[in-house]
């Protein structure tokens, strides 16, 4: 599937000339998959190196303790 993706993109690349300029949804539907990819891809190091996570969210959660509204 990711092979896919890199496989469309460089043809893509490659018909640059005759391509018209991208429009809204198309960027939105690569922004969006380029969210999730990078979501997916935070939860699987929080699962490889859980106590770097862990002290990464201890770290966020005393951000949000002392952040004043």
């Amino acid at each position: 599937m990711h092979q896919d993706r890199h496989q469309d993109r460089q043809q893509d690349r490659q018909r640059g000339e005759e391509r018209q300029p991208e429009t809204d949804a198309e960027r939105r539907r690569r922004r969006a998959e380029f969210l999730r990819e990078r979501h997916e891809a935070q939860q699987l190091r929080e699962r490889v190196k859980p106590r770097r996570a862990r002290a990464a969210r201890m770290r966020q959660a005393m951000r949000m303790r002392t952040f004043r509204w």
